[in-house]
């Protein structure tokens, strides 16, 4: 199958590399070409010059985008993968909110398919193809999707209808966030109790509380300047705001969302934005000076 992929940041451009080492021809297309030339010398994928040349010359194209208005611009510009005619299936593998979904589904040309399925798991899932794939489509629709998913992720879940895959990671990540949010306070508790936070975490990791994210962060947690950042605090925030909206679209309350989303701001604003989001410790060190 003739894959293409747009979006070549933290996660895409590893999932990319995924493809190709399953045997699939892959062609490539990122905002800034550089990143696109960079991983074709890698691993010997193609690289189109326009979101249009994937649609014309590939049989699904998969996006990998930060967020709403990227989606939009290469879903819909001028050279984007509506303009031609070509692949059928698009799937948008970001984090985006369900309306912007439901807005691409309608939007695309005639006999064409928009399916979400975005993701669960960070760089380190990524790089060994063990994402968890969640898809806003029936499993029969998600089929002859299989051998792309399978490239890619350790379980596929369909959850039957279009925007769903959306809503569930919007759900996770907020999970996340509150834990991510919540662990910053236990280690700052403890810090100030004069507890090592090496013991602390020790503790936290081999309790109840524990999660697999608190694992593989560990090294970022106990000392995030000696290691590349991997989800900033800024796509946190992104996160977050459009999940707190899809609350009061539905009408939920979401109390400790709220919590986690004020946080995320107040560290923005003093420059967080851009270092990982296990920085959250490091800004509630600042807080309790």
């Amino acid at each position: 199958m003739h894959v293409g992929f747009a979006g070549l940041g933290r996660m895409g451009a590893l999932m990319a590399g995924n493809l190709v080492a399953a045997g699939h021809e892959v062609t490539v297309w990122n905002r800034s070409a550089e990143k696109a030339g960079a991983l074709a010398e890698k691993t010997g994928c193609a690289v189109a010059t326009t979101p249009a040349d994937l649609t014309a010359s590939c049989d699904v194209v998969v996006t990998m985008l930060a967020d709403d208005p990227s989606s939009d611009a290469v879903h819909r510009g001028p050279d984007g993968l509506f303009a031609v005619q070509g692949a059928r299936v698009f799937v948008e593998m970001g984090t985006m909110s369900p309306d912007h979904i439901q807005g691409l589904a309608k939007a695309a040309p005639e006999g064409c398919i928009v399916i979400d399925a975005p993701v669960s798991g960070a760089t380190q899932a990524a790089a060994e193809a063990q994402l968890l794939i969640m898809a806003g489509c029936s499993s029969d629709a998600a089929a002859p999707l299989m051998s792309i998913f399978d490239a890619l992720g350790r379980k596929t879940i369909c959850l039957g209808q279009t925007g769903a895959g959306a809503v569930m990671k919007l759900a996770v990540n907020s999970l996340i966030h509150g834990l991510n949010q919540t662990l910053a306070e236990a280690l700052t508790l403890s810090e100030a109790a004069g507890i090592a936070p090496e013991a602390a975490f020790d503790v936290i990791e081999h309790s109840a509380a524990a999660a697999p994210m608190l694992s593989y962060r560990k090294p970022l947690y106990l000392c995030e300047a000696d290691h590349d950042v991997t989800f900033t605090v800024a796509l946190a925030l992104k996160d977050m705001e459009v999940t707190a909206a899809l609350a009061d679209g539905l009408g939920t309350a979401m109390p400790q969302g709220h919590v986690t989303l004020d946080t995320l701001r107040r560290a923005e604003a003093v420059g967080f934005g851009t270092r990982d989001m296990a920085a959250m410790v490091n800004f509630m060190r600042k807080e309790n000076e």
